[in-house]
């Protein structure tokens, strides 16, 4: 181990809870570990992490937050220890860039920094208002210029990097495939079929999108609309079903889902976002349907692994036609796996971050 280099991979959100963080490099270290000695350090661990999003009242959180920034200084004065630093999103949730600019100047170190989102744009939920009073989303485009190599998860992510760093890399996030695996006793042919989409609660408000959609069609249709997230949103939805999300069940729960959601508006916040939602129905079988914003239109060829419906028309017409013809679910089911294995997956990908980790 000792004749290893030693790669510190620093992370905003506790290991094993942040999407990005999880389908972007945390699902990769299991094979960076067989080359490099690897550690990980997130800016929050769990409690804090469940505070900031708690109603608990902005003094404890405040407390929470000058912590972890203290945490992160004691961070910093190990630094040496390590020859190659990873960033994801941001060395500290608050703040300007003062740990990169250190990391960079004082000690001299080899950066790699990775986004999966427009990050330089603000965009915070209503529970975590304490942080987005100390945010800094400006600071991305002088971590970008710092990096030795930045990489990023999609071709618009690219074109804005690569204003302040030509050395971008495009790495889609992606997903395990041997944890996403289809249900193989999946009935395609019950009483309802249910509709679900699942996400945080900062994206919760992408469903505004639809629920005009599935008010209308709970009046031809009787199907469930599940929601899988951390928190309960109000929908006034006589279909409406809601499971907490728990990633010892978030399998078992996804694989409940007929028919999976990602509705997008197009803004510039979410012409960043790299389809995971998506993703995750194909991997399990899902046909998917996407707002085409974005990554989405390479992902999907309509009518192929799944649709894109742009208007409130479209997303009736292709919803209609996947609840009431479960052959074609399961056709384009099959063919959006299939597009996963082949450019989405870890596997399709994981020699593309070693590669990056081998320039330095």
């Amino acid at each position: 181990m000792n004749d290893k280099k030693k790669i510190l991979f620093l992370s905003p959100y506790p290991q094993g809870i942040g999407p990005s963080q999880r389908f972007r490099f945390e699902q990769y270290l299991k094979y960076f570990k067989q080359e490099f000695y690897c550690e990980q350090i997130s800016f929050w661990n769990k409690k804090s992490w469940d505070i900031l999003f708690s109603d608990k009242g902005h003094l404890i959180k405040s407390y929470y937050l000058f912590i972890s920034f203290l945490k992160r200084w004691k961070t910093i004065f190990s630094i040496n220890r390590y020859q190659l630093i990873f960033i994801h999103r941001e060395v500290a949730h608050i703040g300007p860039p003062i740990f990169e600019w250190i990391i960079k100047f004082i000690f001299r170190k080899k950066i790699i920094y990775d986004f999966d989102d427009a990050i330089w744009f603000r965009n915070y939920s209503d529970k975590n208002k304490i942080a987005r009073f100390f945010k800094s989303p400006w600071k991305v485009k002088y971590i970008c210029k710092w990096a030795d190599v930045v990489i990023v998860g999609n071709d618009y992510l690219k074109s804005f990097s690569e204003r302040y760093n030509k050395n971008t890399v495009v790495i889609p996030t992606t997903i395990d495939t041997e944890y996403h695996k289809p249900a193989t006793d999946k009935k395609q042919n019950t009483e309802k079929t249910v509709i679900g989409w699942t996400g945080t609660l900062t994206t919760l408000r992408q469903l505004d999108l639809v629920l005009p959609v599935l008010h209308k069609l709970e009046t031809e249709y009787n199907f469930e609309f599940l929601v899988i997230s951390n928190e309960k949103p109000q929908i006034n939805l006589k279909s409406f079903k809601f499971i907490k999300w728990d990633k010892t069940s978030e399998i078992s729960d996804l694989q409940k889902i007929d028919i999976g959601i990602m509705p997008l508006y197009d803004n510039e916040w979410e012409k960043g976002k790299c389809g995971f939602k998506g993703l995750q129905y194909m991997a399990l079988e899902i046909p998917a349907v996407m707002s085409p914003v974005g990554v989405n239109t390479e992902i999907i060829k309509d009518g192929e692994n799944g649709f894109l419906a742009k208007d409130e028309q479209e997303w009736f017409d292709k919803l209609s036609l996947l609840i009431e013809n479960s052959q074609l679910r399961e056709k384009l089911g099959k063919a959006g796996r299939q597009t996963v294995i082949e450019k989405y997956s870890v596997d399709a990908n994981k020699q593309k971050y070693l590669d990056v980790l081998h320039l330095f």
